[in-house]
């Protein structure tokens, strides 16, 4: 069963030209100026009442009808620090920046939901349309709650969505619990004694420490870590040495570990303090580790969950809403709102074939087919969650 989205046909014209503006014209972390914009102008014009500078760029539009409950429905702004390398008419205008993992689609989604909600409000009670920026490493989700998005816009729970560009369009993944990986990073740094590259028994070398020290890292996912639980430590840089024939004082080792549960990222941080502090004493060097917890996992809550799973079902029959879909080690910061309100975060299909670029791919660009499934599911959410009397 599938039944065609109500989302009237104008509405489907601006959500295509907002998404193809939006990625044009790509912004990063806190840099959202223009695309905030875009998204507080159209709000305005659909007569929902809007508040800026949650997080600095951040816009929140509440359309209210009536007396009754409130939610919170969430897309996120900003674009990644890449290059894009695949031509289409809309292609990124700024150097090093492209919208590579959806986030435009998602903002205009969720403005197509906002305009098709204002013309008809089909339900009682409040809805905040929360426009985040600074999704990507750099935490503007936390920001907006600490900034006292609740508080200013009180919420019963919140709700978000993502593309999938990995799973069939016409279907949605979600699950109860983690859905996504807690997030942390770390930088290691070396101190060795700097010598002579022909002589190296004079000094401590910390290149050849830090190859150990790789090594020993990956050790707690295959020795500390049990078979049916889940980690991932990845060491993702490494700087050291200037020239040739000189053995450097310091080598930086950068990475980052990702957890399913938060007792397992526990055991990951002990196993670097130990695996460094060990490093440390058998070579006579100094290794400090400087480990950063990040984002928290997403974890949905069940009643949540079990609304999302019906609007979605309602839209796309219940065969092809997959409710136990695999956790991802990818990180999301909507885990910050999730700790503070109840709430479910579901995933939209956008593939169309086994070749279809992976978010975060340079070639990668959002499928503009599923727009009107996207903004119909958060009608059906909303029209479910705040029904009229």
């Amino acid at each position: 069963m599938y039944r065609e989205p109500e989302i009237a046909e104008d509405t489907r014209q601006r959500m295509l030209a907002w998404r193809h503006d939006i990625h044009a014209n790509p912004e990063t972390a806190f840099e959202e100026h223009r695309t905030a914009n875009v998204v507080a102008n159209a709000l305005m014009l659909m007569g929902i009442p809007v508040h800026r500078g949650l997080a600095g760029t951040g816009v929140v539009g509440t359309l209210k009808n009536g007396e009754g409950p409130s939610i919170a429905l969430r897309a996120d702004l900003d674009a990644l620090n890449m290059t894009e390398l695949g031509e289409r008419a809309h292609k990124s205008t700024c150097a090093g920046k492209m919208h590579g993992c959806g986030h435009d689609g998602h903002t205009a989604m969720l403005l197509g939901a906002a305009d098709h909600l204002a013309r008809h409000k089909p339900f009682q009670g409040t809805v905040h349309f929360v426009f985040q920026p600074a999704e990507e490493n750099e935490g503007g989700g936390r920001k907006m709650v600490d900034e006292g998005l609740f508080e200013q816009f009180p919420a019963d729970a919140v709700y978000g969505m993502h593309n999938f560009p990995g799973m069939p369009r016409g279907q949605f993944g979600i699950r109860t619990g983690t859905m996504t990986a807690y997030l942390d990073t770390f930088e290691i740094v070396i101190t060795g004694k700097g010598c002579h590259g022909a002589m190296p028994e004079t000094g401590i070398d910390p290149v050849m420490i830090s190859a150990q020290l790789v090594n020993a890292l990956q050790t707690i996912v295959s020795r500390r870590i049990g078979a049916t639980e889940s980690a991932v430590v990845s060491v993702t840089q490494i700087h050291g040495g200037d020239t040739w024939n000189v053995v450097p004082e310091t080598v930086v080792l950068r990475g980052t570990a990702r957890a399913l549960d938060a007792a397992i990222q526990d055991k990951v941080e002990a196993a670097m303090n130990q695996i460094c502090a060990g490093m440390a004493q058998t070579h006579g060097a100094t290794v400090a580790l400087k480990y950063m917890r990040g984002y928290p996992g997403v974890v949905n809550t069940a009643t949540e969950t079990a609304a999302a799973v019906a609007a979605a079902a309602s839209l796309v029959g219940e065969a092809q809403v997959h409710t136990d879909i695999p956790p991802a080690m990818g990180s999301e910061d909507f885990a910050f709102m999730l700790q503070k309100r109840p709430g479910a975060y579901i995933g939209i299909g956008a593939g169309e074939g086994p070749n279809d670029p992976p978010v975060h791919n340079p070639y990668y660009d959002f499928n503009d087919r599923i727009l009107p499934l996207g903004a119909a599911y958060w009608v059906a959410l909303v029209k479910q969650q705040l029904a009229a009397a």
